[in-house]
């Protein structure tokens, strides 16, 4: 056989997999249609949030703190500058269903929290201007990662444990066969192992079908851009990153960093996109801009004007929870997907999680809110 695992995807779970499979001794091949860190998949953009107080359910807690810790280590051991420690703020109406589950999650695993009521906030960081009835659920042991940085880390790290990227190799068909797996290249190749990761992102759902899964997954275009603003105001020191969940809406930001601009984006929403489709460009839809502008005039007004906006995409279950499984026929199958915009914090811990899994035969947490049999 070419290697012990193959790892089709190499993006944020695929390549903290990859590094953390080598260095338990593994003979790990990744492949993946680009040359990652790219931006072909949902890596890119300079920043993401972390935080451990999470409103989207005590689920994701055990994993959350595990990844504070390998995020830590990864920064020992790439020497990299990896995590901005500026906290993190979820902002909402005050009976918030979401802030309640931030203040249950803090409280449950005693992670220190600071609330306050919308004045106060607004005096704690005066760069906010905030409805009476909002609320301010500050996680200050939260903060912002540089995920390009963490991709290149893994990548570099587990080629020094004799991991072997394959870059610009996209992956066409799977077959599983007694003792091992086949992958199908589009260069008319063929590489075998004896276990598969996939972690393709939008390519998951096409290339699981062909074993015999469905999985119910929606790609959507997303946007974000950046705005000037002063570091005096919005600079890591003074100003958090944020979550606000509106009547409407639900947005995320960052502080400006290394004088890139404020960073925002919206985290529901998108458009529809098939897997492989274009994503057209910034601003081809007239709210790409509109949305992020309103959002700045009414809630960050001393934010200037704005710098660029990108675009990526989400892949989405409908539920919104991740999918982390393996298949029920080929157990040599492996597959992690559909992170549905908030999975990047986890990436490490994900990684180490299917490396044990991969090569002990148990992941180590619950992953029962997380199976795909959950869809029916």
């Amino acid at each position: 056989m070419d290697a012990d695992v193959l790892i089709i995807g190499a993006g944020s779970v695929g390549m903290a997999a990859g590094f953390y499979l080598a260095r338990r001794g593994a003979r790990v091949v990744l492949l993946d249609e680009g040359e990652p860190p790219h931006t072909l998949g949902s890596h890119h953009g300079s920043t993401r949030l972390t935080r451990t107080a999470y409103g989207e359910g005590a689920a994701y807690i055990p994993l959350l703190l595990r990844a504070r810790v390998l995020w830590d280590e990864l920064e020992r051991l790439s020497g990299e500058r990896l995590v901005e420690p500026c906290g993190v703020v979820n902002l909402g109406v005050a009976d918030s269903p979401f802030l309640a589950q931030v203040v249950r999650s803090a409280a449950e695993y005693r992670l220190p929290l600071e609330q306050r009521r919308a004045s106060q906030a607004m005096a704690h960081w005066p760069g906010w201007r905030l409805p009476a009835d909002f609320a301010s659920r500050f996680e200050p042991e939260a903060g912002v990662l540089y995920c390009e940085r963490a991709l290149t880390a893994w990548r570099e790290l587990g080629q020094r444990q004799g991991a072997l990227l394959l870059g610009g190799r996209a992956v066409t068909g799977l077959r599983a066969q007694a003792g091992g797996v086949v992958a199908e290249l589009n260069d008319g190749s063929r590489l075998t192992a004896a276990k598969m990761l996939v972690s393709a992102g939008q390519r998951v759902a096409p290339l699981l079908a062909q074993l015999g899964l469905v999985l119910p997954l929606q790609r959507v275009r997303k946007t974000f851009a950046w705005y000037e603003a002063d570091p005096g105001r919005y600079g890591p020191d003074v100003f958090p990153g944020f979550s606000a969940v509106l009547a409407e809406a639900i947005y995320y930001g960052f502080p400006t960093l290394d004088g890139a601009g404020l960073k925002l984006g919206r985290h529901d929403g998108g458009q529809p996109l098939a897997p492989g489709e274009p994503l057209a460009p910034f601003g081809a839809y007239r709210e790409d801009r509109e949305e992020l502008d309103t959002f700045v005039r009414t809630y960050l007004p001393q934010v200037g004007s704005f710098i660029e906006g990108k675009v990526c995409h989400y892949i989405r279950t409908p539920d919104e929870h991740f999918i982390l499984d393996r298949h029920p026929e080929h157990g040599q199958v492996f597959f992690a997907s559909a992170c549905s915009g908030h999975g990047f914090k986890f990436a490490g811990v994900l990684g180490e999680l299917f490396a044990h899994w991969m090569l002990d035969g148990e992941p180590g947490f619950d992953l029962a809110p997380f199976r795909l049999a959950r869809f029916g």
